[in-house]
C-alpha cells in the first residue's frame, strides 16, 4: 500500500491568508469579524442547550424576543454589548469576561 504525501496540505492560516489576504487588510478584517460574530451565536446556542432551555424561554428571561436570540445564534444579527451582557446575566445567571487581543 502506498503513503499518501502531505505536501499539498496548508495550514489554516495559510489558507487564510490566501483566500482573504494577510491580517490588516480590509478583506481579511471583514473576515475575522464576521467569524467572531459567528462564534458568538455558535456559543451562545450552545450555552442555552447546556441549560436545557429553547430560544422562548431564554428570551422570556433576559426580556427579548424568541426571534432576536434566534438572530443571534445564526448570525443573522449584530448584537449590542449591553444586550449580550444581559442576556448573560439574567438569561443564564452568570458574568461576561471579555479580553481584547493584541
Amino acid at each position: 500500500m502506498k503513503k499518501k504525501s502531505n505536501q499539498n496540505l496548508t495550514s489554516f492560516s495559510s489558507h487564510l491568508d490566501r483566500q482573504y489576504g494577510k491580517r490588516g487588510t480590509r478583506k481579511r478584517e471583514q473576515f475575522e469579524e464576521g467569524f467572531e460574530v459567528f462564534k458568538l451565536g455558535v456559543m451562545l446556542q450552545e450555552l442555552r442547550k447546556e441549560s436545557g432551555m429553547t430560544q422562548d424561554q431564554l428570551a422570556e428571561k433576559c426580556g427579548t424576543t424568541k426571534t432576536y436570540i434566534s438572530r443571534i445564534e445564526n448570525d443573522a444579527s449584530d448584537i449590542r454589548l449591553s444586550t449580550l451582557m444581559r442576556i448573560i446575566r439574567e438569561g443564564f445567571g452568570a458574568q461576561l469576561k471579555l479580553s481584547v487581543q493584541i
